[in-house]
């Protein structure tokens, strides 16, 4: 079954894929350029995100990227020490844990990513944008079963 929606602002008609993998483009190059002022890598996030999420070694940090689904230990194993190298991250007895300047770095970068969050629902009301959440998550069930 085809549904069709009018556009009240003239744009084309277009398919609900067109607008998920738009706004998906367009919040993966917003993000990019948050983390990129801090000179780093969307790996160096998933990587900061983990350890202080309680990943303390990097077998750990490896299963947690498993977990994301990003592939490839060695680009783990590189984002992991660049931020020992930028003293993000300390290694201690084999354990990891953030330094006060990682903590802080995350923290500027979570407040990034809120910020694009509030900008990205800007002008949606809540039950609308819990609608769409419900909606997607459906579809997802649908495609999935």
């Amino acid at each position: 079954m085809l549904i069709t929606v009018e556009c009240a602002d003239h744009q084309p008609q277009r398919p609900i894929t067109w607008w998920l993998k738009h706004v998906d483009g367009l919040l993966e190059v917003a993000f990019d350029r948050s983390l990129e002022r801090e000179g780093i890598g969307r790996p160096h996030w998933q990587v900061l995100n983990a350890v202080a999420g309680g990943a303390a070694t990097g077998a750990e940090v490896e299963q947690a990227f498993a977990r994301l689904r990003v592939d490839g230990a060695v680009q783990v194993r590189a984002a992991l020490t660049a931020l020992v190298n930028r003293d993000w991250v300390r290694v201690s007895q084999g354990r990891l844990s953030l330094t006060p300047d990682g903590a802080a770095a995350r923290e500027r970068l979570a407040r990034a990513a809120r910020a694009q969050r509030e900008r990205l629902t800007h002008g949606i009301e809540p039950e609308h944008y819990r609608t769409t959440i419900d909606t997607l998550r459906q579809m997802a069930r649908n495609l999935t079963a």
